[in-house]
Order: structure tokens, then sequence, then C-alpha cells
């Protein structure tokens, strides 16, 4: 198969339509695992040309250090999916983490590409094995360990994944991303080395990474929630378990959010009252990733600001001009950001 059939070729607008057209409802799910991948593109090329042929859409980045992905599948697919995924000897019984809203629209096409890493952590140490990570909590073991006063609790997120979600108590740091999270993390946590540690994230990936780095560096009780909150939440329905996750689970999809609680702990930018409804400022030249109420959403017309509001009232020709000089309030965490952060792998699908 030549390198053009390994790529999608349609515009965004019938990748649009394609996916409207559909009758079957799509799974959507998350799987990783750790491990030495000798030879990334091989693997990469197999599974692109295996998956097309069952409809999969997703993003899916394979580095020498593993896998990471997360992907939709026709409900009526998934097991030949997984077939296909397990047929690969390291990857076989990897966990799939299915959404929480599992059947939301996510994804136009699928992506699979060979990454350096597939969580860029910043990290030269060549001594630290990744595969050589922290204790596995299921849903059970979380509830005991958070009942504990001395149980330390890390959210390894980036802040605007924790603004809208969190365990009660546990520490949230204002970062933007990973490869800045891990050293302030162990700054933090110095003088707690013997202290129990629970790291939780998305989906499992990041702190699992987190857990094998403050293991190399000292630290002698890491634990990390298996499968990430998303696992959490649904051993906790499926076991009759409280749920101690309080609001909505961020995810990095055109979802933005799934409800793991019916808490409301963020609040609107805008007017402050109680609010987690998270989305991008239309002004696609800002974009900015903010949370805003429907009432505002209504007087701004779904703008994070007056500015952007007004910007967008300009005829085209107008917006075209100010693009140049203008700087609007929300460039850093915009839409743009986090595909460009995705790509880089500054950040993780989970």
């Amino acid at each position: 198969m030549s390198p053009r059939q390994l790529s999608n070729l349609l515009s965004p607008e019938d990748l649009r339509t394609r996916l409207e057209a559909e009758t079957e409802p799509r799974v959507t799910f998350s799987f990783y695992r750790y491990a030495h991948i000798t030879e990334p593109e091989v693997l990469r090329d197999q599974y692109y040309k295996q998956w097309r042929k069952l409809d999969v859409f997703g993003r899916v980045y394979i580095a020498t250090e593993g896998i990471n992905g997360q992907v939709s599948v026709p409900t009526s697919n998934f097991e030949a999916f997984k077939a296909l995924l397990y047929a690969v000897d390291f990857m076989d019984g990897m966990r799939i983490n299915i959404g929480i809203e599992a059947e939301a629209e996510s994804f136009l096409k699928l992506k699979i590409k060979v990454r350096p890493k597939i969580v860029a952590d910043g990290l030269e140490d060549e001594t630290f094995d990744v595969t050589k990570r922290g204790r596995h909590l299921n849903a059970t073991q979380v509830n005991e360990l958070l009942d504990h006063s001395e149980t330390i609790v890390v959210d390894m997120r980036n802040h605007y994944e924790s603004e809208v979600g969190y365990f009660e108590g546990a520490i949230r740091p204002d970062i933007t991303n990973f490869r800045d999270l891990l050293p302030v993390v162990e700054d933090i946590l110095a003088n707690k080395k013997d202290k129990p540690i629970v790291m939780y994230c998305t989906g499992g990936i990041r702190c699992e990474k987190a857990s094998a780095y403050y293991l190399h560096r000292g630290f002698e009780n890491v634990c990390m929630i298996d499968g990430g909150i998303i696992e959490y939440a649904n051993q906790c329905e499926a076991l009759g378990l409280e749920n101690k996750y309080l609001g909505k689970n961020f995810v990095f999809d055109e979802r933005l959010g799934e409800r793991i609680s019916e808490h409301v702990v963020s609040y609107c930018h805008q007017c402050g009252k109680p609010s987690d409804r998270q989305l991008d400022c239309v002004n696609e030249t800002c974009h900015i990733l903010f949370v805003q109420c429907e009432e505002c959403a209504s007087a701004f017309n779904d703008c994070c600001s007056t500015p952007c509001k007004e910007f967008l009232r300009l005829p085209e020709v107008e917006q075209a001009k100010l693009k140049i000089t203008t700087v609007f309030n929300g460039q850093k965490y915009g839409k743009a950001l986090r595909a460009s952060m995705l790509a880089t792998g500054e950040v993780s699908l989970k």
C-alpha cells in the first residue's frame, strides 16, 4: 500500500458529511500501553491498513516507548477491532477505556502517527524506564486510600482539565502541559517521599509515566488510579461504590467533557455563576477555551469577551486587516494550541 493510501484524502466537509450519514452508533474509547517498540513505523502501517477497513476514526500515536490512542468505531466492528489490537503480543489484554458518554460524536477520520514519545515529558534521563511504574489501584482501593488522612492526591492533568472536575483535596497545579507539571509536582512533594501518593489523570497514561518517574527519583509509595478517571467512574457504577470524583472529566475531542457526577465545581469566566460548560470562543482569531454559562453564551454570542463579540460584527475584509495587529486575550489556550500540543505530544489524549 502506498503512503498516499495510508492517510486520509477527504476534505473536512466530506468527512463531516460521511459521519452524519452513518446510521449505526459508534463506541468511543481510549487505550495505551508503555512498551519497548523497536519498529513503530511498521506497527503504524499495519494498524492503519487493518483499522481503516473497520471504519475506525480517531488519533493514535506510536513511539519506541509505547502506544496511545483515542478512537471511535461502529458498534458492530468493536470486537473485530479488539481482536486486531490484541493480535500484537505486547498489546494482548491491554485495557480499553470505554468513554462515559461512549456514543458521543468525537472524531471524523483516522490518524496514526509515529512520535518521539507518546507523552512528551521533557526528560533526557536515559536511566529512567517508563515501564517500571507505580502500583495500580482499583476503585475500591482508591476510595479506601482517599479516606486516610495521610494520603496525598495529585491531579496530573492540565489546569483547564482540573478546573471542571477533580477529587476533593487533590493537589492541582496551575500548569498548562505535562512536561512542566513533572518538576513542579516533584518540588511540592519533595519532603513527602515516604507518604502514600495517589495520582490520577483522564485514562491513566500520564500518571503511569509520572509514577515511574517519581519512583526513579526516590519516592517510596507511589500509586495511580488504574485506567484513570474513566475506569474509576465505570467501576464505581458497576460495583455500586461512592463516586468521589466531583464534576466533569475533560476530554481532548469535540465533546470537551464527560459528566462523571452532577457536581458543578467551576464558574462562568464572565459572570461568576456556577457552570462547567467549556467551549472555544467562536472568534477563530481568539479561540480561547473557557467556561461560559448559557446566559452569557446568549449575551456574548458564544464569545469570550465583548472585544471578540464586536470583532465578529465587522465585515470580513476589516477582520482580515485587524487579525494582523490585534492580540486577543485567548490565544494562549485556544483550540489551535491544543491541537498543536496534541500533535507534538505536549499533552496526552488521556
